[in-house]
């Protein structure tokens, strides 16, 4: 009876406590009901919100990728209808970079439609200022900070106009891509960045393509020229990105668009004498003004405007390595227009260094722990295909019961 009564004593003290829940806590319980479907209707409709936020940054990366490749191509393809009635690399390269001014105004103006806290454009540009410093913008920041970049964005302008005279929109549109490559070791040697073998193999390939497009009309003519010019292009907008970085850092696209602006300034107040002087010299002469083709300019600074904003936005809004796709999609892009409008044929060594440049390109985009991402992948997916082995043994192995049950069952009435 002891041993009875110890093993009922905790069941009807268990039972008590069970009974006297409905009673004494009954609301309790069912506002615990109540609260347990709203929090997981919540928890669902966050990861829901989450995922369609996810979806709609990528289709909208996408369509950015379109745009970014479009207005590349149309610039690269307007250049070169430019220079057939206007044959002035240095003049077309200033005039286009005036057209930054505009930048900051429409930043101002995607600002006001787009946020509830107004500003003034005073207070929005004194905020926007704080790049230069915390006092803002001086006259000697202001010449200081946005001359070196002028000067580099103007060459690296000039250069490429340069070497589209020389060679076909698709050369050049994958020799410049050889700036990802020139900034990775600049990066590394300046900025002390991680070291990746990958992108050393990279910056290997892209200086392979480099070597092929020069050696396809063997090293003479305007072929090593323009070779030269695009690579030389690439260079400066490769320091022109790691400058930025080093000495402006990661910068608000309301920053940038400032800074870009103030380029434009910087452009058109100081650069502005060497349009004249080469005009004097002769050695970008034109007519009169009204001669000018001024169409197919405003269309190409149009489109070069364009471009800058998208890349700018479209680091911000989506994912920057879609930003680099689209830059590289630019070369498929200009060889079909050779190809169907131009009628140009690519010889054999030429397509080889396009696609060698453009192999490293990609490679050049891979994560700093790509190795370590696919690593884990590798493993996760080992694990899931031995546990997958595993189930199937063990569903074989009780088939395989089953029907020696069922034949042992069949055999004792024939017994």
């Amino acid at each position: 009876m002891k041993k009875h009564s110890a093993r009922v004593a905790p069941l009807s003290s268990y039972s008590s406590q069970v009974l006297s829940c409905p009673i004494s806590e009954g609301e309790e319980g069912s506002e615990s009901r109540a609260d347990t479907p709203g929090s997981e209707a919540s928890g669902e409709g966050t990861s829901y919100q989450t995922c369609a936020n996810t979806v709609l940054k990528v289709l909208g990366g996408l369509l950015l990728v379109l745009c970014v490749s479009s207005s590349w191509v149309g610039t690269t393809q307007l250049v070169q209808l430019t220079f057939k009635s206007f044959s002035c690399p240095f003049f077309v390269s200033w005039f286009s970079t005036n057209w930054n001014i505009l930048l900051f105004p429409l930043y101002y103006g995607g600002h006001v439609v787009t946020t509830r806290d107004k500003q003034t454009p005073i207070q929005k540009f004194r905020e926007c200022s704080r790049l230069f410093g915390e006092d803002g913008m001086t006259l000697k920041l202001f010449l200081k900070r946005t001359a070196p970049f002028s000067i580099l964005w103007t060459l690296t302008n000039y250069l490429y106009l340069l070497a589209l005279r020389k060679l076909t929109a698709t050369d050049v549109s994958a020799l410049y891509c050889c700036h990802k490559a020139f900034v990775f070791l600049l990066s590394w040697i300046v900025l002390k960045d991680r070291f990746m073998g990958v992108r050393i193999v990279a910056a290997i390939m892209a200086i392979t393509g480099i070597v092929m497009m020069a050696y396809a009309d063997g090293f003479h003519g305007d072929s090593i020229i323009g070779v030269a010019l695009a690579v030389g292009s690439a260079s400066t907008s490769a320091l022109y990105k790691v400058l930025f970085k080093m000495f402006l850092g990661s910068a608000s696209l309301g920053e940038v668009a400032h800074f870009l602006s103030t380029m434009g300034v910087f452009n058109l107040i100081f650069i502005s004498f060497i349009p004249l002087i080469l005009y004097f010299t002769k050695v970008e002469h034109w007519g009169s003004l009204s001669s000018l083709p001024w169409g197919y300019m405003c269309g190409l600074a149009g489109l070069w405007l364009v471009f800058n904003i998208l890349v700018n936005v479209g680091v911000v809004l989506t994912y920057p390595i879609l930003i680099s796709i689209g830059t590289l999609l630019s070369v498929p892009g200009n060889a079909a227009v050779d190809v169907l409008k131009h009628e140009v044929i690519f010889s054999v060594v030429r397509l080889a260094a396009t696609c060698i440049i453009c192999l490293g390109f990609l490679l050049l985009l891979l994560p700093e722990e790509w190795d370590s991402v696919t690593l884990r992948f590798l493993a996760a997916f080992a694990d899931k295909k031995s546990e997958e082995h595993g189930e199937e043994l063990t569903e074989s192995s009780i088939h395989t019961r089953s029907r020696s049950r069922a034949n042992g069952t069949v055999s004792i009435p024939m017994a």
